[in-house]
């Protein structure tokens, strides 16, 4: 199984996007990492645009590239705008609802949760990390894990969540409430969920 290797915060300094969506990667160099990346960049072409827009999605939600396209080929067969389906659809992943809850700091920690069997969604273990939610289910930690040090401290650092999961902290539950609406993504960093379909159909 590939893997997202290689240091996140390098990663946000060369696209300019904090894919922790923190804002922490860019806080003291908002350049490109290494010896010439202070220096002026040149200018994108489109392709290069488009290219640079579909890696910071990619990338925020810690998917190869494979996993990635594929995922934007089941949201374009869907009715509806192909780009809001593609997001949705990311949403809805358990491995991105595990770290929408707190479970996890990280989406790679959230994922690493869900592959050891530590997460049940509706009471069932479930260890696939793309596994598509629904509306109403209940993700919770496997009762003998709800004591474990990543999912405690991770909860104490949580300070809020997004409005589309509910979370009691104290029984290390949540429930996936509905489909998130498209201006409750990515609202700390833009981005543009066309120039992705824009590339995909080039």
């Amino acid at each position: 199984m590939s893997r997202n290797t290689g240091s996140t915060w390098k990663k946000s300094r060369r696209l300019g996007f904090s894919i922790l969506e923190t804002g922490q990667e860019l806080t003291k160099r908002n350049y490109a990492p290494g010896q010439h990346g202070n220096a002026r960049r040149a200018k994108l072409t489109n392709y290069g645009i488009q290219l640079q827009e579909k890696q910071r999605i990619r990338l925020t939600y810690q998917l190869s590239e494979k996993q990635f396209y594929n995922t934007y080929l089941k949201a374009s067969k869907k009715a509806g705008s192909a780009g809001e389906n593609l997001l949705v659809m990311l949403e809805s992943r358990l491995d991105n609802l595990v770290y929408r809850m707190g479970f996890a700091r990280t989406r790679r920690g959230s994922r690493q949760l869900v592959n050891h069997g530590h997460i049940l969604v509706d009471g069932n273990k479930v260890d696939i990390p793309s596994y598509q939610v629904k509306p109403g289910s209940v993700i919770e930690v496997r009762e003998r894990d709800k004591n474990m040090k990543v999912i405690v401290e991770a909860l104490e650092a949580q300070t809020t969540t997004v409005a589309f999961v509910e979370v009691d902290k104290d029984k290390k539950k949540g429930t996936y409430v509905r489909i998130p609406e498209r201006n409750e993504l990515f609202t700390a960093e833009p981005i543009n969920e066309l120039l992705v379909v824009e590339f995909y159909n080039r």
